[in-house]
């Protein structure tokens, strides 16, 4: 049964009204002095009568150490301590009004904000991992699937936080948008070969200078280019491309190898033939020289004296002669000994010397031809005078 229904008990109604016979709503004013008297009672004060009291002195003294605990409270509360390797941002009234250092720090709460930003710690975004968000294409219409790494960190924390909703975000769209313009400006076999680096390179700076000017207050740190290759689709095809790549630089290595080995003895054989022929020259124009000089020395000589230069190169021309040839010697019983020479032996070993080292009769100069003749002659000659005599 409800404390107010008729019949009820008067004991069970909350405003103490338990003498009001009319069940009427009670006194304002009494349920306030009941409320003063009970905080009185709780800092000090007396609840009901029992003596002289000061009028309010002990609401006061209860407020005011409120007001204490309250304040007290509200400035310790205040207190933060922002660790190494981080800044904290405070906002006063919800507007920028500085960056705090590493440290213990106060900010009065309610009137400023502090967010903690950690700009020590190196973040990544990879780009291209089991999905077709790296799939792009390249200047000779091809399409080549990348994977990568974007590595940052923050360099401006009020920039971070305030100027760009979602950095992260924003740094995966434009790492995506630099390197598909890069991509698009360079063929498929210079990508997927020895252009990894250049392309890397010439990301990192594109990708900063775009950030920077979005005013992101990021940081990149690194961008490590994981995979370039075809798609799976066509990795197969390109495999057998890929070797047959393979081949011709090894074909064309052995080309050169071969090519560099055989070379230099070719040109070294042709410097060594260029050689002997001017040492062959050389030794010819001073033999032909010797003799010429040799000749006019003989001439002069025989002007001075021909019977005895006459003799002489007869007595050497027979000399010579007899020297290289057999000789056949006839003992007679009556008269001079004879002394047989085959003459037409002679001629024939003559004509063949001569045909067959053509090299060597020019080599004995024209002098020594002109003494065989001569004592050729000179041996007819003493023939015809000794038959004549017999």
């Amino acid at each position: 049964m409800a404390w107010n229904e008729p019949g009820g008990s008067n004991n069970k109604d909350p405003w103490g009204n338990r003498n009001n016979p009319q069940g009427g709503p009670p006194d304002l004013d009494e349920v306030i002095k009941k409320l003063q008297a009970r905080f009185s009672g709780l800092f000090g004060g007396k609840g009901g009568g029992g003596g002289p009291r000061i009028p309010g002195a002990g609401g006061s003294m209860g407020l005011s150490l409120i007001i204490l605990v309250l304040l007290a409270v509200w400035a310790l509360s205040g207190i933060y301590i922002i660790n190494e390797g981080k800044e904290g941002v405070v906002l006063r009234f919800g507007k920028f009004h500085t960056i705090q250092p590493p440290g213990p720090h106060w900010y009065p709460r309610f009137i400023d904000t502090v967010d903690i930003v950690d700009v020590s710690q190196v973040r990544s975004v990879h780009i291209g991992e089991g999905s077709n968000e790296a799939l792009m294409l390249t200047q000779d219409e091809n399409i080549v699937d990348m994977e990568f790494v974007v590595q940052y960190n923050v360099r401006d924390s009020r920039r971070f936080l305030y100027h760009v909703r979602e950095p992260e975000i924003s740094l995966r769209h434009v790492t995506q948008s630099a390197v598909r313009e890069i991509v698009g400006n360079n063929e498929m076999e210079f990508i997927i070969t020895q252009g990894r680096d250049k392309i890397a390179a010439e990301a990192w700076d594109r990708i900063q200078g775009i950030l920077d000017s979005y005013e992101t207050g990021l940081q990149v740190r690194g961008f490590n280019m994981q995979k370039a290759q075809p798609p799976q689709e066509v990795m197969a095809s390109f495999d057998d491309v890929a070797a047959a790549r393979e081949d011709r630089e090894k074909f064309m290595n052995q080309a050169m190898a071969y090519a560099n080995d055989i070379l230099p003895r070719a040109e070294g054989q042709a410097q060594r033939f260029l050689e002997e022929a001017k040492a062959y020259r050389d030794e010819k124009v001073s033999i032909a020289e010797g003799d010429a000089e040799r000749f006019l020395e003989i001439m002069r000589e025989y002007k001075k004296s021909p019977r005895v230069t006459r003799e002489r190169l007869y007595l050497e021309a027979m000399e010579e002669l007899m020297g290289k040839n057999p000789k056949v010697m006839v003992d007679l019983k009556e008269g001079n000994n004879l002394m047989y020479l085959p003459l037409d032996q002679l001629m024939k070993q003559r004509a063949s010397g001569s045909s067959s080292n053509s090299d060597a009769s020019q080599g004995s100069g024209p002098f020594s031809r002109q003494k065989e003749d001569f004592g050729l002659d000179q041996t007819r000659e003493r023939d015809r005078s000794r038959e004549v005599r017999q």
